[in-house]
């Protein structure tokens, strides 16, 4: 073979591997980037910082100090909202109040100034001692927590704000706290409600879906007008009501299945319920409610 041809040939690979190396990345989706920070006013000095990495952060703007509710995913995401905390406050944060222990909630803890109070319910210590295993994560595990209730002011003088911290039973996970601010009628779910999607449950928390039932139900319950969840626009009763008697209507059908005999297989294919290749990362409402209403506790 011929020098000319050589060099033809090996220009030909070339092109073509590059052509192909261009067409591959054509075909990869593009990798979605979370949307910007925004903050929002919620009420009085409540507001709610969405978009970034992670659910919402909330805080509470106090006449010496910010109490902010979750972390957060990364820490560039938490250092990124506490940023945008201090355009609206530069009083320090002193305390984050935690909902529940995913990681999209409490891993953008490490971006919070060491030595601030982390408040959650106890059962959320549990799952976060397990997770956190670095000496800098286990730095941020919860200093302050509760079992049913907990009560704190944030303020002096004629500015004092009482915030209450409820634990109503294991729902989305067994340590979910609700954030309640009885003056404002302002109460953050985390994780309790979804919109659009049917509710995430997990049961490697001990969370269930007999359980969120009861727990939304007393959420309609509080005097609250407001809820701000970990990852939807504000809400009202109107939209807890919904979700609860979908669940409950979900869970009548799955009942009567159950008692004809049907297995998790032949329910999930009367939901339509198809498992995808390789698996689902978490279980879906329906495999959740017939594990709950089989399974001997």
């Amino acid at each position: 073979m011929d020098r000319v041809s050589t060099q033809t040939i090996v220009c030909s690979l070339f092109f073509m591997f590059v052509s192909l190396s261009s067409a591959r990345q054509q075909t990869q989706p593009p990798r979605q980037q979370p949307p910007p920070l925004a903050v929002q006013n919620v009420k009085g000095n409540i507001y709610q910082v969405t978009g970034g990495a992670g659910a919402n952060t909330s805080f509470f703007v106090g006449d010496k100090e910010v109490v902010a509710i979750d972390a957060k995913m990364t820490e560039d995401a938490a250092r990124l909202t506490i940023a945008e905390i201090k355009k609206v406050s530069p009083n320090p944060i002193t305390k984050v109040i935690l909902t529940h222990s995913d990681g999209d909630h409490v891993n953008g803890l490490v971006g919070f100034p060491q030595g601030i109070d982390i408040i959650a319910h106890e059962n959320t210590r549990v799952h976060m001692s397990k997770a956190f295993q670095t000496d800098q994560q286990r730095a941020y595990l919860p200093g302050t927590t509760f079992s049913d209730k907990l009560s704190f002011y944030v303020g002096s003088g004629q500015k004092v704000t009482r915030i209450d911290l409820l634990y109503f039973g294991p729902a989305h996970t067994n340590g979910d706290a609700v954030v309640f601010f009885p003056e404002e009628k302002v109460a953050f779910i985390g994780d309790l409600l979804f919109l659009g999607r049917d509710p995430l449950i997990h049961r490697a928390k001990n969370g269930t879906s007999i359980g969120l039932v009861k727990v939304l139900n007393a959420l309609i319950g509080l005097d609250a007008e407001s809820y701000i969840s970990g990852h939807n626009e504000l809400t009202t009763k109107k939209e807890i009501r919904t979700m609860m008697q979908s669940i409950e209507e979900q869970q009548a059908r799955i009942q009567t299945m159950v008692q004809e005999g049907k297995t998790l297989e032949q329910v999930k294919k009367a939901f339509n319920i198809e498992t995808p290749a390789g698996g689902s990362r978490w279980p879906s409402l329906v495999e959740v409610i017939y594990l709950d209403l089989t399974e001997k506790k």
